[in-house]
């Protein structure tokens, strides 16, 4: 009841602060963080008010289940940028600019924070330096796309953005491995080249194959139905299903096989809109299904920041520079790769600050780090707590405002947003819809008019 409770007050308060951050235009995700915290354990939680905020971290990880669902969402949504027509255009530059970046951000993140542990061995081993870097790779999907579909975003940029934003996950699991591997072989002594190489390489082909697998049952069971209500069902227990069977986990000749959810979800996406006819429709209606989900997710992100990291100087310090360094190796990482497969000025200029934001794969890889020891998993984890604080309130607005100065968000004129604001306030309700609704088709005409 209390579970029932709490997402019910985080969907609210998360919806009631989006109003009073569009006064500042603020993307909704950061009101939905922002939210998060307010009525987290460092804010509102301290009241111990059962059902009204969040008494306890422990509260929140209760709800894990919804997050891991919501990135199953985000990531079968990505999938249907992996349409075989729009892969022929921008597959390539996708491709290479996808490692490029990651990579450039994780050897410039090793080398300042093992100069930073030459400096002060004391602070900041040289395991610990290796694993930030390693994570550094990760870009959060769920803050991007939200931006994207908050305002529409359309064009060879945002085209460009989500494919890259998707490959993420498979490079920064290996990098991850590889870099964790050796982490802990600095600590041990020995090198294990299975849970090095062979592992990271396992799950991801394994995840794809599942999502393959499962994007071709989806494909033909789709066929049995003629309503679109009861192929949109069958949509969202597939996402539902395929987040379930990720979650498994079991060993084969001595090697781990694990799935990752964001892969096999977004394979599953990417197999059903190249496989089915009526994709287009069916993931729309997904996306709109799971909007509120989307929402809730959010606001327990933010519900799971921790706020008492500002109290450690030190640990400030570090996480500044793995802030900075991390976000130049980002920007100049995609600028270099985005002008060598020649992009277009617009996409070498602002491709790099869309993929800033950080969060779910990021903290996933925290967990991993545990394994370091005491001191240095502690460590590691409380730096990417403090770095995710920062890009999740920051990094939604600077996607916005990239893909607003490259032309890709369109907002609507001031005098229809005045006109609809008069309307609202002396029109009957009923009217008023039907007004606004005029309003919509008047503008599509002229924007269609002034296209041609």
């Amino acid at each position: 009841m209390i579970a029932l409770l709490n997402v019910a007050f985080a969907l609210l308060a998360g919806l009631m602060m989006t109003r009073l951050f569009s006064k500042w235009h603020l993307p909704d995700v950061t009101a939905f963080l922002v939210a998060g915290v307010l009525i987290g354990p460092f804010v509102l939680g301290r009241l111990g008010v059962p059902g009204l905020g969040f008494a306890s971290y422990e509260a929140v990880a209760g709800l894990n289940v919804l997050s891991n669902v919501a990135m199953g969402f985000i990531a079968f949504s990505i999938g249907n940028e992996f349409r075989l027509e729009q892969l022929r255009k921008t597959g390539r530059q996708a491709l290479v600019v996808g490692v490029a970046q990651a990579l450039v951000a994780c050897v410039l993140v090793d080398a300042a924070l093992l100069g930073f542990h030459l400096l002060f061995p004391h602070l900041l081993s040289a395991p610990a330096a290796i694993t930030l870097g390693a994570i550094a790779t990760a870009t959060a999907p769920a803050a991007t796309l939200m931006v994207v579909r908050q305002y529409k975003a359309r064009g060879e940029l945002t085209s460009l953005l989500l494919p890259i934003v998707a490959l993420d996950d498979a490079v920064g699991l290996i990098v991850f491995a590889v870099s964790f591997g050796i982490a802990r072989a600095m600590l041990s002594g020995s090198l294990n080249l299975i849970s090095v190489i062979v592992e990271p390489l396992v799950e991801i082909v394994a995840s794809l194959l599942l999502g393959m697998l499962a994007g071709k049952v989806l494909t033909e069971l789709e066929k049995m139905f003629h309503s679109n209500t009861n192929r949109n069902s069958l949509t969202i227990g597939f996402v539902f299903l395929t987040v379930g069977l990720s979650s498994l986990e079991f060993h084969v000749l001595g090697v781990r096989v694990g799935f990752s959810s964001l892969l096999v979800c977004m394979m599953l996406g990417t197999v059903f809109c190249n496989l089915s006819p009526l994709s287009d429709d069916l993931m729309g209606r997904a996306d709109r299904w799971s909007q509120p989900l989307l929402a809730v997710f959010f606001v327990i992100s933010g519900a799971e920041l921790q706020l008492e990291v500002f109290g450690q100087p030190m640990l400030v310090l570090i996480g500044l520079i793995y802030i900075l360094v991390r976000s130049a190796g980002k920007y100049l990482g995609a600028m270099a790769s985005s002008q060598a497969v020649r992009c277009s000025p617009k996409v070498v200029r602002y491709l790099g600050v869309t993929l800033l934001p950080q969060a779910g794969v990021a903290l996933g890889m925290c967990v991993t780090a545990q394994q370091l020891g005491d001191a240095d998993g502690m460590l590691v984890r409380n730096i990417i707590l403090f770095s995710v604080l920062i890009y999740e309130l920051v990094g939604p607005l600077m996607t916005k405002q990239a893909l607003k100065a490259a032309g890709e968000i369109t907002e609507k004129p001031k005098e229809v947003v005045e006109r609809r604001k008069r309307l609202l306030a002396a029109a009957k309700p009923k009217e008023a819809i039907q007004r606004l609704d005029e309003l919509k088709k008047q503008h599509a005409t002229n924007h269609v008019t002034k296209s041609s």
